[in-house]
């Protein structure tokens, strides 16, 4: 039996065709390791070297970019490690500077407080030139209302201690005189001043001057007079130096 091949030619595969084919096949053995040999044959060399050539270099961009996005990720881990990093390590200083300032606030707090609590004496690097209660026709009571510290004329007398200034001006027997209500609700008198540096109303701290000593009033000379006293009042002193004693200064 005769068989009748179909009219027409086959027609030859375009060029397009043919290179994809050959690139598919390329890649196949390349896998199976055979494309090394296959390289060295001329026909194989011979076509489309376009194509050929093409292939390898898509692959190798492709592990570059891989590489380069593997390196911007971790670039980008690293900094955003060292930011944390950072802003930890920036928290930690704000909250040690934040706790410094706190500490630094309580001990000026507590400095001021033991400072406003300090008595000192009325006048500085002196003593006690007459005492509490001696008797005397000097005194119109029959005894020393206060105590006396030596002191020449001009000599800075200071604040015992914290209080508000209550009375200020002449006081009779005892010249130019100033009156202050302290903190602890005492009462402090100093007397004989030869100028008044405060006024009424006027808040006084530990040590601040507040006069000049003089001989204003009865005296045989000048002198600072101290009275402690339960109210502003004449008559109702205690004793002044055991009132400063009690308050830590010894005189």
């Amino acid at each position: 039996m005769a068989f009748m091949c179909a009219t027409g030619k086959h027609r030859k595969p375009g060029r397009v065709k043919r290179t994809t084919a050959q690139a598919a096949g390329i890649a196949a053995l390349t896998t199976t390791g055979v494309i090394g040999t296959l390289a060295a044959s001329p026909a194989l060399a011979a076509e489309s070297p376009v194509e050929q050539s093409g292939l390898t270099p898509v692959i190798t961009v492709s592990d570059d970019v891989a590489q380069q996005i593997d390196a911007q990720a971790a670039a980008q881990k690293a900094a955003a490690e060292q930011k944390a990093a950072e802003e930890a390590a920036a928290k930690v200083a704000a909250e040690r500077a934040k706790e410094e300032r706190a500490a630094q606030a309580r001990a000026a707090r507590e400095a001021e407080r033991k400072r406003l609590n300090t008595f000192v004496a009325p006048v500085a690097h002196s003593y006690v030139s007459t005492g509490y209660k001696v008797g005397g026709t000097l005194w119109s009571s029959g005894s020393h209302t206060g105590i006396d510290f030596h002191a020449a004329s001009g000599t800075a007398v200071h604040a015992v201690g914290s209080g508000t200034v209550v009375s200020t001006g002449w006081g009779g027997a005892y010249g130019n005189q100033i009156v202050i209500r302290m903190a602890d609700g005492m009462y402090t008198q100093y007397g004989h001043l030869s100028s008044i540096g405060v006024t009424v109303g006027q808040k006084v701290t530990p040590g601040q001057q507040i006069a000049l000593s003089g001989a204003t009033g009865n005296v045989t000379g000048p002198h600072l007079h101290f009275e402690a006293r339960t109210t502003p009042d004449y008559g109702s002193d205690v004793d002044p130096i055991a009132y400063l004693r009690k308050h830590g200064v010894h005189v």
